[in-house]
């Protein structure tokens, strides 16, 4: 109940108003059944916008601190993704990751419209990074599309670091699905699964026309946070 009354009532009609959101390329999202929503993340906004513009619901696998915090922040952010029907999961292990993975399949399964990261994290500067292949997985052992999303000006409206968004306008373009059936009883091959990520990177590639990095966004991270750097624009830096 959560979900539609933030999208319809208190939250939805003020982003609305203060970014102007437009989606591009609805056809293309089926209107029943499993499917997977793959996007760029350049920021926490995304995973607001997207929601607002998709008519079907739409479910995000979130990491597990979203819901253990503590103090009446930690308690709002669990009460919040709870109630608009986010799913939390634990990244902390390889056992946990399956279990992740296995919880993305469940939801697939049962019809639901699942948005994913392939990247893993939030980009640090806007670039594209090297996917991970558990949405490969997932697509695979559901049998369900995998329709690339390119998000744009989510990182005007809410730059990385800030406390308050900006009224900035935001565009969402949804690729054609791709099919990936011919990989049929593969799961688990892990040349096949980086076949598989490395093609949705290259439609979201294509979508969002941002620079491509094969390197992981975390490992990127990492080494920012231990040069006491950050991220500064993608558009800054010299071709690759």
């Amino acid at each position: 109940m959560l979900y539609w009354l933030m999208k319809y009532v208190l939250l939805g009609p003020l982003m609305r108003a203060a970014c102007r959101p437009r989606i591009e390329g609805l056809e293309h999202i089926p209107g029943t059944g499993g499917a997977i929503l793959a996007s760029n993340h350049v920021a926490v906004a995304d995973s607001f916008f997207l929601p607002l513009m998709v008519p079907r619901r739409v479910t995000f696998l979130a990491k597990r601190e979203y819901f253990t915090g503590r103090g009446l922040k930690g308690r709002f952010k669990k009460y919040f993704f709870s109630g608009v029907g986010q799913v939390p999961i634990d990244r902390s292990s390889a056992l946990a990751a399956q279990a992740a993975l296995d919880t993305g399949v469940r939801l697939l399964s049962e019809g639901r419209l699942l948005g994913i990261y392939p990247e893993g994290t939030r980009s640090p500067d806007g670039r594209l990074y090297k996917g991970k292949t558990g949405v490969a997985r997932m697509a695979l052992e559901a049998g369900v599309p995998v329709i690339p999303v390119a998000m744009f000006g989510t990182e005007e409206v809410n730059p990385i670091g800030s406390r308050m968004w900006r009224p900035r306008p935001v565009r969402i373009v949804v690729g054609e699905p791709l099919d990936f059936s011919r990989y049929e009883g593969l799961a688990g091959d892990r040349f096949v699964e980086r076949s598989i990520t490395d093609e949705i990177m290259y439609a979201l590639m294509e979508l969002t026309g941002r620079e491509y990095v094969d390197v992981y966004a975390a490992k990127v991270k990492d080494e920012l946070a231990a040069s006491g750097g950050d991220g500064g624009d993608w558009r800054d830096r010299p071709a690759a």
